[in-house]
């Protein structure tokens, strides 16, 4: 009695039909099925009819947090959360009193923090449009600005360089970092500044001796960094310690925002192609593909633009240590606190190594992008 029916397409709500023809317990497994899944995309998805695209709604955890102040009031920073699609950001503070000003402190609050901010971004008020505020570093006066060198293969790769059997692991003094949008001060004692776009992560709570499997529970978020590196001093002078030629003034620049372990670790999408009808065990089943996609972190692309033209442009598939490495590897010898900054290492396509060499200059406008967590854009100056 089926032999006639041809294969419906369904636009877009997911749903399954069934239709019971030979086993009570089939169909009690179908329509279990059904109620799950409705309950589970009904708490999870927002669905955008004909695109075929769905968005996972926002959770306590998945959030982009920025730290800002309000134009004309530079000197009272303010810890809130971007809403989507550029629709402003909600000031913390503003929707509840007790949070801090700063992202350090407020890291520092875990879980009850984050949860505040996750009740302030499904309220939809104290929002403060974009035009009102200016976006600092989404991190100031971190504990800790940690820095990875040789931590991507083809980086290694363009100056010749074996391949680490451990990171190597140095540091930029937290006076270095400045906001997503700021100027880099060039300074007068070297002339030979150069780029390094690196995907940064933050950590957000205290801990030692962490497991690699651990390891990303203790990660707040990831946000875009350029470790801007005065060459001269860091390969010449200074006993060739890395150090003075990594820590000048606004030699930092971090944002635009922390963007969550949560928030890059899935997001729901419909395959259109794989849409079936077909008669199986009695019951016709009509639906798609409903895959669960995750964001990986490590599988991004990261690029580097100098006036406009890229200089750097790889992923971060490249990197040698991960960041459940990095953050298991150094908890051996220091304790991590929330707000720490990790940066994880450049791809290739830095000045140093072109020939000839490529040096930064006033007027220069550095950016630095990674896909699914933003950009920065600085002018040298």
């Amino acid at each position: 009695m089926y032999a006639d029916k041809s294969p419906k397409i369904v636009s877009f709500q997911v749903y399954y039909i069934g239709i019971v023809a030979v086993s009570a317990s089939f169909y009690f497994r179908q329509i279990l099925f059904v109620i799950k899944s409705f309950f589970f995309y009904r708490n999870h998805c927002v669905f955008a009819p004909i695109t075929g695209t769905v968005r996972r709604a926002t959770s306590s955890a998945a959030m982009r947090l920025v730290q800002f102040c309000h134009v004309g009031d530079e000197g009272r920073v303010r810890v809130g959360v971007e809403r989507p699609e550029g629709q402003g950001v909600i000031d913390l503070k503003a929707f509840d009193p007790s949070v801090p000003s700063t992202m350090r402190e407020f890291l520092e609050m875990g879980q009850s923090g984050m949860d505040c901010a996750g009740r302030a971004l499904s309220s939809g008020q104290c929002v403060v449009p974009r035009s009102d505020i200016r976006l600092l570093s989404p991190v100031t006066g971190p504990e800790k600005v940690v820095c990875v060198g040789m931590n991507y293969r083809d980086h290694c790769l363009e100056q010749n360089a074996p391949i680490p059997e451990e990171p190597i692991i140095f540091s930029k003094f937290p006076s270095t970092i400045t906001g997503p949008y700021d100027d880099i001060i060039l300074p007068e004692e070297s002339t030979e500044v150069d780029w390094e776009v690196e995907l940064a992560f933050v950590i957000g709570r205290k801990g030692k001796h962490i497991k690699e499997e651990d390891a990303l529970s203790y990660v707040a978020g990831f946000t875009v960094a350029n470790d801007v590196s005065a060459r001269d001093w860091q390969m010449k002078r200074n006993g060739k310690q890395w150090l003075l030629g990594k820590t000048f003034d606004t030699f930092c620049p971090l944002g635009p925002a922390i963007v969550t372990t949560a928030a890059l670790k899935g997001m729901l999408t419909v395959d259109h192609t794989q849409e079936t009808s077909v008669f199986e065990g009695g019951v016709w089943k009509i639906g798609m593909i409903v895959a669960l996609v995750h964001t990986d972190v490590h599988n991004l692309g990261i690029r580097c633009l100098v006036n406009g033209a890229v200089v750097q442009d790889s992923n971060t598939s490249q990197m040698i240590f991960q960041t459940q490495k990095l953050v298991a590897w150094l908890s051996r010898f220091v304790t991590l606190c929330p707000g720490d900054v990790f940066l994880s290492g450049t791809p290739p396509g830095v000045g140093v190594f072109r020939n000839p060499p490529v040096y930064l200059k006033r007027g220069d406008v550095v950016e630095c992008q990674i896909d699914e967590i933003g950009s920065i854009k600085n002018k040298v100056v």
